[in-house]
């Protein structure tokens, strides 16, 4: 059973910075891809960034690009999102989730398993 265990959310500053990790377990990491989805109160889901199984491809959404890095060590099993500069526009649960392809999507409906969320708090 598929297994994604997010970490470090929290409150922050606008303009401040936070790291998320998602630790996963339950099949070979390394073999697909992964990625990260926010949703705010009252709003659908959203996709925030993906990375493919062997960390060379990445894809971010236009509101978070220039800003957010995702980035996986296959070895720890983990993929990391550090977020910077960081707006109040950002505040969400954010959550991990992994599909069953070695390549990244961007659609919520391609990815088949999911971790719990962790809160971010962004305040002005």
């Amino acid at each position: 059973q598929v297994q994604l265990v997010e970490s470090g959310g929290g409150s922050v500053q606008a303009g401040g910075s936070l790291r998320l990790s998602c630790t996963a377990s339950g099949r070979t990491f390394s073999s697909y891809a992964m990625g990260w989805f926010r949703q705010a109160p009252g709003k659908e889901r959203e996709f925030v960034a993906a990375i493919n199984w062997s960390g060379r491809s990445t894809n971010y959404a236009d509101s978070v690009k220039g800003r957010f890095t995702i980035s996986r060590d296959n070895a720890r099993n983990t993929v990391l999102l550090q977020m910077n500069s960081l707006k109040s526009e950002d505040t969400a649960v954010y959550f991990c989730a992994t599909r069953n392809s070695r390549l990244s999507s961007t659609y919520v409906g391609e990815y088949t398993y999911w971790g719990q969320g962790t809160q971010v708090t962004v305040s002005s």
